[in-house]
């Protein structure tokens, strides 16, 4: 009768002699002498594994398995595993918690992709306006905003609006009450500039991509949403041209690198208006900007009855040449030589208003 069996392995590691371990290891197994009472005899190549026992020679049992020697590849040990990732580009699992509701915070990478991306579509296309806002965005933090917040807090009408925040939408304001305000009042001249124009104080996109805290959003949104204030007291028009004469106006008084960008539209003026922004809108825009007040610190829902004039004066502002009435002669005076030319074509000289008054009476 066979004795309970253990092996080599068992034996080293200290294990009882009554373990069932079956070995799977090229170790071979061996009776137990001492519960047969018999010398121990040789194995019986039953109990011996696949592999010969010549194998075992090269690691005795007494040899433990941690002073064993580790393969070489190519006489030198293995490298060592490479560390993981600490940080995985344009992942989200990168980016912080959001400073502010809807904030998207971007790695540096991706704030300078998505400005040159958003600032050559929006030269292609100036009707864009989430580009523009994209654009002023990406490039105004840290260090412009930053400059705009310390002006704010270093007046006392700035510092009211850091502190109350107010935000300008057509829920706050009463618009119907602004148009029944005095003439030539901010308020009874912003609201006709509504109406000329076509626009709402709706058409302000919330800021989503400016880091450095809720306040530091604020700042953006402030001046994104002063920006048709500015039309109403300086009377310049939503076209081209004038928004290129407001855009150098902003970058010359608050340094914002979307508004300087925004001047290299001129580019895409018609020569007669390029001509025109060079020699008058142009000066006009950097004198008044570098002299005036920082129009960030104006507080405009407390300037409603205010007239116009004397807030211009208060602000350090002269009013630029009526852009709107020298675009409609320049309109008529097109008219006018094109109906010249169309009669010396036809061979008669244009009709006078005066002969063609009397001419309609006779026929009369």
């Amino acid at each position: 009768m066979k004795g309970p069996t253990t092996c080599l392995r068992c034996l080293r590691d200290g294990r009882s002699s009554a373990s069932k371990h079956i070995p799977r290891s090229t170790y071979h197994v061996v009776p137990t002498a001492a519960a047969a009472g018999l010398s121990p005899p040789s194995a019986p190549s039953s109990l011996l594994h696949s592999r010969s026992q010549s194998s075992y020679a090269r690691l005795p049992v007494t040899q433990p398995l941690a002073t064993r020697k580790p393969k070489r590849y190519g006489g030198a040990l293995p490298p060592p595993p490479a560390p993981p990732l600490s940080r995985r580009p344009f992942s989200v699992l990168n980016r912080p918690p959001p400073d502010y509701p809807g904030h998207v915070p971007l790695t540096g990478i991706e704030r300078a992709c998505l400005a040159l991306g958003s600032g050559v579509l929006s030269f292609l296309d100036p009707r864009r306006g989430d580009l523009i806002a994209v654009v002023g965005e990406t490039t105004a933090s840290p260090y412009f905003l930053e400059r705009l917040r310390r002006a704010m807090l270093s007046s006392p009408s700035g510092r009211r609006i850091l502190r109350e925040r107010p935000r300008i939408t057509s829920t706050s304001l009463d618009l119907p009450y602004l148009r029944t305000l005095a003439p030539g009042t901010l308020g009874a001249v912003y609201a006709a500039w509504l109406d000329r124009e076509g626009v709402t104080p709706d058409t302000r996109a919330a800021v989503r991509y400016v880091d450095g805290g809720a306040e530091a959003a604020y700042v953006m949104q402030r001046y994104r949403e002063s920006h048709d204030f500015l039309h109403a007291l300086t009377g310049l028009p939503t076209v081209r041209e004038g928004e290129v004469a407001l855009k150098a106006f902003e970058f010359a008084n608050t340094l914002l690198p979307m508004t300087g960008l925004a001047t290299l539209a001129v580019a895409t003026l018609k020569p007669a208006e390029r001509a025109r922004f060079w020699a008058v809108y142009g000066p006009w825009a950097v004198r008044n900007g570098l002299r005036a007040d920082e129009v960030i610190n104006v507080y405009w829902e407390r300037e409603m009855e205010t007239d116009v004039a004397e807030l211009r004066a208060r602000l350090g502002i002269e009013a630029p040449p009526d852009l709107r009435s020298i675009r409609k002669a320049e309109r008529e005076e097109r008219k006018r030589k094109a109906a010249a030319a169309a009669g010396a074509g036809a061979g008669t000289g244009p009709v006078p208003v005066q002969e063609a008054g009397e001419s309609a009476a006779v026929a009369q």
